[in-house]
């Protein structure tokens, strides 16, 4: 398989991938996997089509999480975290790695934020809890039927 083919399916499996698999490393050296939002899935979260469409990186993530939760402490002692996105029932998955960053401009969270959210952040767009990151990944690894495409996702 081809490098463009990977990358192709890669941005497919993001639209479509009904989670994102987050895996940071807690304080004792082990890797922790759980499943968050994926925000870039179209049909889920329609609202933010146009905003990652517009992007520069096309294979930007954002992750949105409480600032108090353990995934956040993770991240403050080890950054370098991969996010996984697949199809389980075709056993297709690509998966990103890099150091991640804690998005502070507001602009930025208005754009990734929906108003039923305050369910988990009760005083909503400006709730310290409310934390929004971004993966602009090193490196990926796509897999297909027996196939793995390793591909640098910032160059053309």
């Amino acid at each position: 398989m081809e490098i463009e083919e990977a990358k192709k399916l890669s941005l497919e499996l993001m639209e479509s991938s009904k989670a994102a698999y987050l895996t940071t490393v807690d304080a004792e050296g082990y890797p922790i996997t759980r499943a968050m939002f994926n925000l870039r899935n179209k049909e889920q979260f329609p609202e933010f089509v146009e905003f990652f469409a517009g992007l520069n990186n096309k294979f930007e993530i954002y992750i949105s999480t409480n600032t108090s939760s353990s995934k956040t402490e993770h991240i403050k002692r080890n950054p370098k975290i991969s996010v996984y996105f697949c199809d389980p029932e075709d056993f297709k998955g690509v998966m990103f790695g890099g150091e991640v960053e804690l998005i502070d401009d507001m602009d930025v969270k208005r754009k990734i934020w929906l108003d039923w959210w305050t369910r988990y952040y009760p005083k909503g767009l400006d709730d310290p809890d409310y934390a929004l990151f971004r993966l602009s990944p090193k490196n990926a690894r796509f897999y297909y039927r027996l196939n793995q495409v390793q591909f640098k996702p910032g160059e053309k």
